[in-house]
């Protein structure tokens, strides 16, 4: 079983991945390689020069799985929440166990509506509908959480990553039942 199963390898997807597999966390992240990312050119993201779409997808995918996360290249078809103790993801390939799940996808709520998670009016232009969280990423069903344009974050590649990574640690620190904080130094 994968401590945390993320649907969407786009920036919210990939960056929280990044964060749930070096904290040791056992990472599952399931992508179908249609991110609106994936058509854009970014020249407004920190640290970053100007970059096309799937260049910055593929740096993030890479840093994902640096650190021991499992990238699928699948589809999502269907979630079920099993014995109220943790979720089984059915994809064009197989099934996975995971004891979180993280909704990373950009402007879809379809799998979480099929899974019975509570969705509200969209707060951006071109976004119908996104999933209700509280302030920590949290949504209406235990243990499943959201992250960037899907929970209502500005569709920026900067702001979904950084909401990716902040949902992340607050799903590492509910695992570790104290707050979490990753924050490395300079090696000499």
């Amino acid at each position: 079983m994968y401590d945390i199963g993320i649907i969407g390898a786009g920036p919210a997807g990939a960056s929280a991945g990044l964060f749930t597999a070096k904290a040791g966390k056992k990472t599952l992240v399931i992508d179908h390689g249609k991110s609106i990312t994936a058509k854009a050119w970014v020249e407004n993201h920190y640290g970053v020069d100007a970059v096309e779409g799937p260049k910055l997808l593929e740096t993030g995918q890479q840093q994902l799985t640096k650190f021991g996360a499992k990238l699928k290249s699948e589809e999502v078809t269907a979630i079920h929440f099993k014995d109220g103790a943790y979720y089984e993801i059915t994809t064009t390939e197989g099934s996975y166990q995971v004891e979180h799940i993280l909704f990373a996808t950009g402007m879809s709520v379809k799998a979480a509506e099929q899974l019975g998670v509570k969705t509200t009016e969209g707060t951006e232009p071109r976004v119908a509908k996104i999933i209700d969280t509280d302030e920590h990423g949290r949504t209406s069903l235990p243990k499943a959480w959201a992250a960037g344009t899907v929970a209502g974050k500005s569709v920026h590649t900067i702001i979904t990553a950084g909401h990716g990574a902040e949902t992340a640690v607050n799903i590492i620190s509910q695992l570790n039942g104290k707050r979490y904080v990753d924050h490395d130094i300079l090696k000499d």
